[in-house]
């Protein structure tokens, strides 16, 4: 095999790319992960969280969690990419899929993605589900308390399940979305496409990531943030879950914190 230096280039780049995105993103990402979690009638809405982190935590509030998915989001970009060029590979042979055969390679990517992408988040939510008391616990202390609880299934790997069915719609809408606003533009530029249309490109496929999932987001958020860990299968976990939302504030508040979510 010839080593490749575009493939390291390219995961060199998803991971830069990825913590420009969470360093650029989190604030954004603390108000939807707070609208999704915090208890009914404690902020009015959005604005109102943005309101209340700043006057009550600070600025810094809003970069709560931010350590967990930082840390991990070099190996997380590195995982997609790699998946990402097996599944397609192992749909074709050719290099050009069809927008059908690059929604099935994204979302086979995406079940591999939540290997890691899992305890990142959980540990993120974890942390963002605190208000600025005193007693407000670090990362570190939210691990171990977590591993020595609950262990690693059950504690760091917590909504594991939920979060591979939220990465596999999630990531093949990603895609495709992206692939389809790449293809238009080359069709009008041809290969050399500019800048500012690969940036469209790539925040069409962030508008499809969300709402291709957004539900699932919520429910992996509230499960994440629960004192104990789910029981019952995964289906019947989620779908519990999916009624108790709808039955506390109706089909909206399963779409809560979309408005605020990153890209």
């Amino acid at each position: 095999m010839v080593f490749d230096m575009r493939t390291v280039n390219e995961l060199l780049a998803g991971s830069v790319g990825g913590a420009a995105q969470v360093l650029v993103g989190q604030p954004l990402d603390t108000v939807k992960t707070r609208a999704q979690i915090a208890p009914k009638g404690m902020f009015k809405g959005p604005m109102d969280i943005l309101t209340q982190t700043l006057k009550k935590e600070g600025f810094i509030g809003l970069y709560k969690g931010m350590a967990s998915p930082l840390l991990g989001i070099a190996g997380v970009n590195s995982l997609l990419f790699a998946a990402y060029g097996a599944s397609k590979r192992i749909i074709s042979p050719f290099p050009q899929l069809s927008l059908k055969e690059t929604a099935a390679a994204g979302a086979m990517a995406g079940a591999a993605n939540a290997i890691l992408a899992s305890p990142a988040e959980m540990f993120k939510v974890r942390m963002q589900g605190q208000y600025g008391a005193k007693d407000d616990k670090n990362l570190r202390t939210v691990a171990r308390e977590m591993w020595r609880e609950w262990g690693f299934r059950k504690g760091v790997m917590r909504g594991y399940w939920v979060t591979v069915a939220r990465e596999i719609p999630a990531y093949a809408g990603f895609y495709t979305a992206f692939e389809f606003s790449r293809r238009q533009f080359r069709s009008i530029y041809g290969s050399d496409i500019p800048v500012w249309a690969l940036l469209a490109s790539g925040s069409t496929g962030g508008i499809s990531y969300w709402l291709s999932c957004y539900p699932l987001d919520v429910v992996k958020s509230r499960i994440q943030l629960r004192a104990t860990p789910p029981t019952g299968t995964p289906v019947q976990y989620i779908a519990r879950e999916l009624r108790a939302i709808v039955a506390e504030s109706g089909v909206a508040g399963l779409f809560k914190g979309l408005s605020p979510s990153r890209g």
